[in-house]
C-alpha cells in the first residue's frame, strides 16, 4: 500500500477536504497557496492515463466538485488543475486556487502553515463541498 492509499484509508493523518467511495481529496502538506488540494483515486493506479475512460470521467467529475468548493472557500480567478509528480506512484491531481499563473509555479517556495491553518483551510473546503 502506497502513502496516498494509506492516507485515504485513514492510516496516515491528513487534512480531508472531500471524499466518496472512489476518490479522496486532502490538503497538500507543502502548499503553493492556501487551499492547494490533492485529489486521488482510492484504487492504487500510478499513471493518470492508465485509468479506463469511465473511471477517469468519474475522477474528473469528483475533482470538478472539489474545485468548485475550493473556489467558494477561497475566492480566486480560477482553480488550476495540474497533473504532475513522480515522487508518489499514485495518480493525483493538484487543485490550486489562482489569482495569477504564478500561484501554480511548483518551483516557488512553499507555504508554511500551522496545524490550525491547515484545519481551518480543510474545514472551509469541506463546508463548501457539502
Amino acid at each position: 500500500m502506497d502513502i496516498f492509499s494509506k492516507i485515504a484509508a485513514g492510516e496516515i493523518p491528513s487534512y480531508k477536504c472531500a471524499e466518496n467511495d472512489e476518490f479522496y481529496a486532502f490538503l497538500d502538506i507543502n502548499p503553493l497557496v492556501k487551499g492547494h488540494t490533492l485529489v486521488i483515486p482510492r484504487r492504487e493506479v500510478d499513471y493518470f492515463f492508465d485509468m479506463d475512460d469511465e473511471e477517469l470521467a468519474r475522477y474528473q467529475q469528483f475533482a470538478k466538485r472539489v474545485a468548485i468548493a475550493i473556489k467558494k472557500a477561497f475566492p480566486c480567478k480560477k482553480v488550476a488543475q495540474v497533473v504532475l509528480g513522480l515522487e508518489v506512484a499514485h495518480a493525483h491531481i493538484h487543485l490550486i486556487p489562482m489569482q495569477s499563473e504564478a500561484d501554480a509555479d511548483f518551483r516557488k517556495e512553499k507555504l508554511k502553515l500551522t496545524e490550525g491553518e491547515f484545519k481551518e483551510t480543510a474545514e472551509k473546503i469541506q463546508k463548501a463541498f457539502e
